[in-house]
C-alpha cells in the first residue's frame, strides 16, 4: 500500500467510478473492493465501502460515503497529454460518459470529479514567459477543451 493515497468520496459509485477510470487512463486500474461485512446505517452488508485503484499511475482510494459531501473544483485530476489526439480521446471519454465540459481545458466527469486535460503544448507555451505567453494565456482562455493548433498558432504570433 503507497504511504500517500488520494481519497475521493463518492456517494455510492466509487467502483464504477473506479472501473471507467482504468478503461480510460493508461497505467489505472481497480486494485481491490472492500465491502461492508454487516449492516450499517446508510446501508448493508455486501455494500461496497471502498475501492482502491490508480489514475495514471496515482494510487487513490474511492470512499463511498454517502450524499453528505460533494466533489469541487477545488481537487481535479491534471493528466497532460501529448498531442491533439490524446487530448481529444480523454476529454471525449470524460464528456460523452456523463461528464461536462469547461473552460480552459477542465472538465467534470458524472460523479463530479474534476479534470484538467493539459496538452503539453499549452504548459510549454505558458513556461516560455513573455509575449509567447500571454498570447497562448490569452487563446486557453477562449477555449473550453484546449486546441493544440490554436495554442501554437498563438506561440508563432
Amino acid at each position: 500500500m503507497a504511504k500517500n493515497t488520494i481519497c475521493l468520496w463518492y456517494d455510492r459509485q466509487a467502483e464504477e467510478a473506479a472501473r471507467f477510470y482504468s478503461t480510460v487512463f493508461p497505467d489505472s486500474d481497480v486494485k481491490s473492493v472492500q465491502r461492508a461485512p454487516s449492516d450499517y446505517p446508510s446501508g448493508k452488508a455486501g455494500d461496497v465501502l471502498v475501492v482502491h485503484f490508480t489514475v495514471a499511475g496515482i494510487p487513490c482510494m474511492g470512499l463511498n460515503g454517502g450524499p453528505a459531501f460533494k466533489q469541487s473544483e477545488a481537487f481535479s485530476f491534471q493528466i497532460a497529454t501529448e498531442d491533439q489526439d490524446e487530448t481529444d480521446r480523454y476529454w471525449n471519454a470524460i464528456v460523452d460518459n456523463g461528464g461536462s465540459e469547461s473552460a480552459c481545458g477542465w472538465c467534470k466527469d458524472k460523479w463530479g470529479v474534476n479534470w484538467q486535460i493539459t496538452p503539453r503544448a499549452l504548459t510549454e507555451a505558458l513556461g516560455a514567459g513573455g509575449e509567447e505567453a500571454k498570447r497562448a494565456f490569452e487563446a486557453m482562455m477562449e477555449m473550453g477543451k484546449i486546441d493544440v493548433a490554436k495554442i501554437e498558432a498563438a506561440r508563432r504570433g
